[in-house]
């Protein structure tokens, strides 16, 4: 053997020795550590299906691969990863891009806004409760004549409305006389107490006579000139109009009738009916702005004075008291109005669209985006509405953005995910991988999503033909 060839031996030989000492160092040092072997094994336990669901009825499930009566093959449910378990909340959605742009998501970003809100009402112009009068007199008599004998006139303060001959009136008059010639007999009487006796019964005839109503000119007549008058005259006690007369000339009248009911119209009630979705926004001291058709290009502005505290059983709205200054008497009780209630603004809400909201019997909902393609459910609690807007009061900050379209279609899939998480907390508590009883039923009529990394799930696609199918890409 020559030099040449004894020195390739020895190359070739270094060559393959260096190699295997190489190989054998590599191998040593990815070795895998404990906790590696542990991740592998929790990989490969997740790859395996829990249980399998049929594809048109999450209800129905099998431990092992089968077809429904259709032919369609049970569609596998897998364990996801316990850190996603962990940071997600039950029934998240993800949905790939092109699907969220296909299925026409929109949506939008909660903001602080000043919500405000006007209530337009059918109004009726009435009497002022507080401003009506009704006369009657003190004692029984005869209406010798009417000086007012018109409903709808307009008297003022003092106006002489009738003249009534009373025999209860004549004798206090009779009376007061008798005590005035006393009082003039005994009032410089050496004995105090005699001429202190005159003086009350004088005191106490005349003040007999004011009780009764006599008027203060007829009782200085009276002491003027001693002459009793037959009939005593009744006087209106305000400004104000004629809205009934109860009596007639010759008319036996007692305290029970009703002389005259006399109202001032210089301010009037206006009331309306507001709906029960409105009644959170009024309030007592809201201006109020209210149009007539019978007087056109005016506005009247006035105030809520009052909520009733009862709701009409027919309507089922709630009549509300409104106060107007009517110094013109421009505004006729009964007339029909247009009124436009101003709420109070509600400063710094938090606001989405209403359209954003999902309602159900048992809560109110919301779908925030997460990330691109990711939705969470939440929980919210709303306040008022306006506008197209929404007050959110709990579960909402300012700033996350939440879906305003196409929202059904993932509160849909929310569910079935839902469900599917706490079928398999059940699975895990019960640590068992036998046949799962489903502990919610799913109210989704379809599946969006494919073998992903979302909270509780991954549901392989289906290879049947089912009526929507939505594949993710990792």
């Amino acid at each position: 053997m020559n030099k040449p060839t004894l020195f390739s031996l020895t190359l070739v030989s270094g060559l393959i020795l260096g190699g295997l000492t190489a190989y054998w160092f590599v191998k040593q040092q990815i070795q895998p550590m404990p906790q590696d072997l542990a991740v592998a094994e929790q990989i490969e336990e997740q790859a395996k299906p829990l249980f399998y669901r049929n594809p048109m009825n999450p209800e129905i499930t099998s431990p092992m691969p089968a077809k429904d009566n259709m032919g369609m093959d049970y569609i596998p449910v897998y364990a996801d990863n316990k850190i996603a378990k962990d940071m997600e909340t039950t029934g998240t959605v993800k949905i790939d891009p092109v699907t969220v742009q296909n299925m026409g998501v929109r949506t939008s970003i909660a903001t602080t806004t000043a919500l405000s809100h006007e209530i337009r009402a059918m109004g009726r112009v009435a009497y002022d409760e507080e401003h009506i009068t009704r006369l009657h007199p003190k004692t029984e008599g005869w209406i010798e004549k009417l000086f007012i004998d018109k409903t709808g006139t307009t008297v003022k303060t003092g106006t002489m409305l009738l003249s009534i001959y009373s025999p209860q009136l004549v004798t206090s008059a009779q009376e007061y006389l008798l005590a005035l010639k006393s009082l003039k007999t005994l009032e410089n009487s050496p004995f105090e107490d005699i001429s202190f006796g005159a003086k009350q019964m004088a005191k106490a005839a005349r003040e007999r006579l004011e009780f009764l109503d006599v008027p203060e000119h007829q009782i200085r007549d009276l002491e003027q000139t001693g002459d009793i008058k037959k009939n005593i005259h009744i006087h209106s006690p305000f400004n104000g109009v004629v809205i009934n007369i109860g009596a007639r000339e010759g008319q036996h009248v007692s305290p029970e009738t009703e002389l005259y009911m006399l109202a001032d119209l210089t301010n009037v009630w206006v009331f309306a009916d507001v709906f029960e979705s409105d009644l959170p926004w009024v309030n007592v001291g809201d201006k109020v702005e209210m149009t007539l058709t019978g007087i056109p290009g005016k506005v009247f502005k006035g105030s809520l004075s009052y909520i009733y505290p009862y709701a009409e059983a027919k309507t089922r709205t709630i009549k509300v008291r409104l106060v107007f200054d009517n110094e013109d008497l421009l505004l006729k009780p009964d007339m029909f109005a247009d009124v436009t209630i101003n709420t109070q603004r509600q400063e710094n809400a938090i606001t989405i669209p209403s359209e954003a909201v999902v309602r159900s019997g048992e809560r109110d909902q919301v779908f925030v985006v997460r990330e691109p393609g990711k939705f969470e459910p939440r929980t919210v609690k709303v306040g008022l509405t306006a506008e197209g807007l929404t007050q959110i009061t709990e579960g909402v900050d300012v700033g996350e953005e939440v879906v305003t379209s196409s929202q059904f279609l993932i509160d849909s899939e929310s569910k079935l995910r839902e469900s599917t998480a706490k079928m398999l907390e059940a699975l895990t508590m019960d640590n068992t991988k036998a046949k799962p009883e489903p502990a919610i039923k799913s109210t989704s009529a379809f599946s969006i999503g494919t073998p992903d990394d979302s909270n509780n799930m991954r549901i392989a696609p289906s290879n049947s033909n089912s009526t929507m199918d939505v594949k993710k890409h990792d």
